[in-house]
């Protein structure tokens, strides 16, 4: 080959670790479910994503994915809420921050949902608390288990009141689910923050975080100007909270399917 000769890589065949910065063979970071296999930090997932990682191939069916927001209030910030969910929607091809699915998890048949934080920021709106309560109504009906996969800033601050009604009605359609007596497995990525930690997120009969997720109400930085204090090591991380008290298990996500699997079989389903 001459020296002039030139070489080119295709487009997207190597990704580049956000953490590490390791480079890394996108087929290989797929199959490793889009964790990196050098520092392991896991890569935010879009919510198609995370329901395809976790349920089995060819048993997916999708819900109510043609509900989207209305901006009842009006509401504008940097830009109008009609025209941010416009501009969101078309850009991503989804109507709102969360997927739900029935499917099957290695055999156990369940019901999902999962948040999608390049939507808003995974923000929670009235479709958000809809979908979710419709998703654990059909877990109550068909007696499968649910399990919500939160990625979440928060309620979502456009939609005002109507937002903050939804950590109600999810929670209360959670009661009935327990009354039920059918498992709600919680799954908590990084970050969940805001109204969604604050009620189904840490609701779950089994409430599992992924490594060095950020979890909690207010941010740190928030909290530390509030005390005054400068804040532990590690606060609002998967591990700190795990040591106090407030999750059952942190695991990668590799981990996920067969844990959860295994939770199933113990609690009768």
């Amino acid at each position: 080959m001459s020296a002039d000769t030139k070489t080119t890589v295709p487009g997207g065949v190597w990704v580049k670790c956000k953490k590490c910065k390791d480079s890394i063979y996108s087929k290989d970071f797929q199959e490793n479910l889009y964790v990196c296999p050098k520092c392991h930090y896991h890569e935010r997932l879009t919510g198609q994503q995370r329901i395809e990682t976790l349920l089995d191939a060819g048993t997916i069916t999708e819900y109510d994915a043609n509900l989207s927001p209305v901006d009842m209030l009006d509401f504008i910030d940097s830009k109008p809420y009609s025209k941010r969910i416009t501009e969101t929607q078309t850009a991503l091809g989804q109507k709102d921050a969360i997927v739900c699915a029935s499917g099957e998890l290695l055999g156990h048949k369940v019901e999902v949902a999962a948040f999608d934080f390049f939507f808003m920021g995974g923000s929670m709106g009235c479709v958000v608390g809809e979908k979710i309560t419709r998703a654990v109504e059909r877990g109550i009906v068909n007696r499968h288990p649910v399990i919500i996969v939160s990625c979440s800033g928060g309620a979502r601050m456009q939609e005002s009141t109507l937002s903050l009604m939804q950590m109600a009605k999810t929670s209360a359609a959670l009661s009935e689910l327990a009354k039920a007596k059918v498992p709600y497995i919680s799954i908590l990525a990084d970050p969940t923050t805001g109204g969604v930690t604050a009620s189904f997120a840490m609701l779950g009969d089994l409430n599992i975080a992924e490594p060095e997720a950020l979890i909690g109400f207010a941010g740190p930085r928030v909290i530390e100007q509030t005390i005054r204090q400068k804040l532990p090591e590690g606060f609002q991380r998967s591990e700190f909270l795990l040591e106090h008290g407030m999750l059952d298990l942190v695991l990668p996500r590799q981990e996920l399917r067969p844990k959860i699997a295994h939770a199933l079989a113990l609690f009768g389903f």
